[in-house]
């Protein structure tokens, strides 16, 4: 059950402070405001030089289009850079009014844009002694700074594109407005691909040469209908989810296509496995991850009777081999609001060292959340729309627009929207178990419990069957390039209201 709460959700006084306006400037957005004709906006964003790769900038149709108001002005502040870097006024260039890949941000463009640019929080707590948590990582705030935006830093990062190939031939090529949940998505998916195959300790150095694996994983992600993972990919199997392209996606809906994309992955070769009924069936898990080896001791075995044989010598016993666990758990953690009782166990997710992070935000506009302080949550925002980036001559990928080297953004955990799914990565069977035991520790000790995890099937349930890749006689890429063919895929259950 996706939320489709008002777009008006209350803001953290922390997380958009804005300075009283400027009399002059207030009026004039408020002309622009009713008028709804702008003809140019600027914006304030840190200047970087020519290849600058994460400005703060917003373009028309940066976010869910909202309904004009003379009320509502256009909010701007000044923006300090955790680099020192002087604020640069630009404007949006009327040229690309006339490009037809921006067409969709030039219709969004007749409405009102609220732009927030935030401040470098990091200073404010510069004397503290408060410990930040980023996915299964400590880094204390006093004495770690660099250290700490270093890591957020590393974290692969995907924001709206323009000018790539129409989706689906004739579709849009941009997903400005519309492909938010889908970019969060592809950040989850990429760090559990990070911790695959480079470990959670890997960091990035700009400019500096990376592992194979490393280019690899990012080309997965780009524009391009061929590329597992591509927004291409994700928004034409959101069809068999009941999505439109070009429709907004909610968390559930994203998990489900990351678990049917992923079946025509054979290089990751991941187990993605997404809850029903806020419930996490280990014995499902199990079954799931465990993969025969090809030896003739085993070569009688059914999966089945290899996990029942397991679970007969106790807790100790792993599986011959075991597949890496993506495991998503999409919950709703309140009705309008999150439910203030949910708040401390949520938290304690991001420090489980199996942790993925969070997809959610506000109604229609979506964030990766990746760690939090004290009680404001970090994430990365993809609302920046940057051109298309494809694999160059030599066969590598410009990675500069793919990090965000900005100090991280913030908003108040009591303004994050209930409908939420939580990512966890377990490379190793030993993972799972040490995940279940913090589970059992930290999640299940509270009385109204986040979400449940329980040893056997339900026996109300229909029987678990481990998803498998669709018999045909193409690539993946080519198989869901025609939506008539995602009839193959049956639509999952919703997840159900957790009492409040």
């Amino acid at each position: 059950m996706e939320s489709t709460g008002s777009s008006g959700s209350p803001r953290s006084a922390s997380n958009a402070r804005l300075t009283s306006p400027d009399p002059a400037a207030s009026q004039k957005s408020r002309q622009n405001s009713t008028n709804h004709r702008p003809s140019s906006f600027s914006f304030l964003f840190p200047s970087r030089g020519a290849s600058g790769s994460c400005s703060l900038r917003e373009v028309p149709g940066g976010e869910a289009p909202l309904p004009p108001s003379p009320t509502r002005p256009l909010a701007a502040q000044n923006y300090k850079s955790q680099c020192s870097l002087r604020p640069s006024v630009v404007k949006l260039p009327v040229e690309l009014a006339h490009d037809d890949s921006w067409r969709m941000e030039s219709v969004l463009s007749k409405y009102e844009n609220q732009i927030t640019i935030f401040t470098d929080y990091l200073e404010e707590y510069s004397d503290t002694d408060e410990l930040v948590w980023i996915l299964g990582k400590q880094h204390l705030l006093k004495t770690e700074k660099s250290k700490l935006l270093s890591d957020i830093s590393a974290r692969l990062w995907f924001t709206y594109r323009r000018k790539f190939s129409p989706i689906g031939g004739t579709g849009p090529s941009s997903d400005a407005g519309w492909g938010c949940m889908l970019r969060c998505g592809q950040m989850m998916l990429a760090q559990a691909l990070i911790c695959r195959h480079l470990g959670r300790d890997w960091n990035w150095e700009k400019q500096k040469e990376q592992p194979k694996e490393y280019q690899r994983i990012l080309q997965c992600f780009l524009d391009r209908k061929d590329c597992c993972y591509s927004i291409h990919q994700m928004a034409q199997m959101g069809v068999g989810e009941g999505k439109s392209i070009g429709e907004w996606f909610g968390p559930n809906t994203v998990a489900q296509v990351l678990k049917k994309l992923a079946l025509f992955d054979e290089w990751n070769s991941l187990a993605v496995y997404v809850s029903m009924d806020n419930t996490v069936v280990i014995e499902d898990i199990k079954k799931m991850c465990c993969v025969l080896p090809l030896s003739a001791d085993t070569a009688g075995e059914s999966p089945d009777s290899l996990t029942a044989s397991n679970q007969s010598k106790g807790t100790s016993a792993y599986c011959p081999a075991w597949k890496p666990l993506l495991l998503i758990v999409p919950l709703r953690l309140g009705i309008n609001q999150i439910n203030p009782v949910y708040v401390d166990a949520f938290k304690e997710c991001f420090k489980m060292p199996q942790s993925l992070g969070a997809l959610g935000g506000k109604p229609n506009n979506a964030y990766y959340f990746i760690g939090f302080l004290g009680d404001e949550l970090i994430f990365l925002d993809p609302h920046t729309t940057q051109t298309f980036v494809d694999t160059e001559e030599n066969g590598m990928v410009d990675d500069q627009t793919f990090h965000c080297l900005q100090s991280p953004q913030r908003m108040n955990i009591l303004n994050l929207d209930p409908s939420v799914a939580l990512g966890f990565f377990c490379k190793e069977e030993k993972d799972f178990d040490n995940w279940c035991s913090l589970v059992q520790k930290e999640i299940l000790k509270e009385n109204l419990r986040m979400f449940e995890l329980v040893q056997k099937h339900p026996s109300h349930w229909p029987p678990f069957v481990p998803p498998t890749k669709p018999e045909v006689t193409t690539t993946g890429a080519e198989f869901i390039d025609s939506t008539e063919q995602l009839e193959d895929f049956d639509l999952e259950e919703d997840f159900e209201i957790l009492s409040v």
